[in-house]
């Protein structure tokens, strides 16, 4: 009988914890990783390690000595630092990498969608568009906003961000899933004007979109880094048959 592979997962997002759930289901090894950047994360199912591998050789030397057949990388959109690192150390110790990254949402012409390409440029955005901000681009993005004093902030973060802050920022501390009617509660109780967030795709968050539409206000949102070619995936059942086959 084939052996079942042993499979590192670099998560932190839903579908990699789906995706850890189904191959534990399947009988695979499977070892999840998690950056420790959340102060109490969602744990998967199967085998979980928190940090980091001390860069591309690290994860290389792990690799070997824990005999994994295949890497997912399964980490956020915008996770750019880990997913350069899971490729490095991958060619290195010659093992397979596949990305799982969640479709983004659609970047539309006109509306009241303004797509920019960094924290900064949406940061440069705000003026004009609003003066009450609903920020949801994650806690270690709020320097970028920290020179508007003319500008109220409303930051949501799962934990506590570090300074420098806006000056006039209140810090909302949640986590998703959101629902529609409870976003557009929220935007309408603290008279919300403008959206800023990332392309993070996926539906866990996007309720915000819907409700900031339906509320005519405009969103200012950061496009997806470009990455290195690597194979990649949109859901978890294709990740799966990638590793089962």
């Amino acid at each position: 009988m084939r052996q079942r592979p042993r499979v590192l997962v670099l998560g932190g997002t839903a579908e990699a914890r789906e995706l850890a759930a189904a191959l534990v289901g399947c009988g695979v090894a499977v070892t999840s990783s998690l950056a420790g950047r959340v102060a109490r994360p969602r744990l998967p199912e199967g085998e979980v390690r928190v940090g980091g591998f001390g860069g591309p050789e690290g994860l290389a030397r792990w690799l070997t000595e824990h005999a994994v057949d295949a890497v997912v990388d399964a980490t956020h959109p915008f996770a750019e630092r880990i997913s350069a690192s899971a490729l490095d150390g991958t060619r290195a110790a010659g093992v397979p990498l596949l990305r799982l990254e969640r479709p983004g949402w659609p970047e539309s012409p006109g509306g009241s969608r303004h797509w920019v390409d960094s924290l900064d440029a949406a940061s440069a955005a705000l003026p004009g568009l609003g003066g009450r901000v609903f920020l949801t681009t994650g806690r270690q993005g709020l320097a970028a906003f920290a020179g508007h004093d003319d500008l109220w902030f409303l930051a949501r973060c799962v934990d506590p961000p570090a300074p420098p802050l806006p000056p006039a920022c209140e810090v909302l501390l949640d986590r998703g899933p959101y629902t529609v009617a409870g976003e557009t509660a929220l935007m309408r109780a603290h008279r919300i004007e403008v959206l800023v967030t990332k392309d993070s795709g996926g539906s866990l968050t996007s309720a915000k979109l819907t409700a900031a539409a339906d509320l005519g206000l405009p969103v200012v949102i950061v496009r997806r880094p470009a990455r290195q070619e690597v194979r990649t995936v949109r859901d978890v059942r294709a990740a799966l048959e990638w590793v089962l086959g």
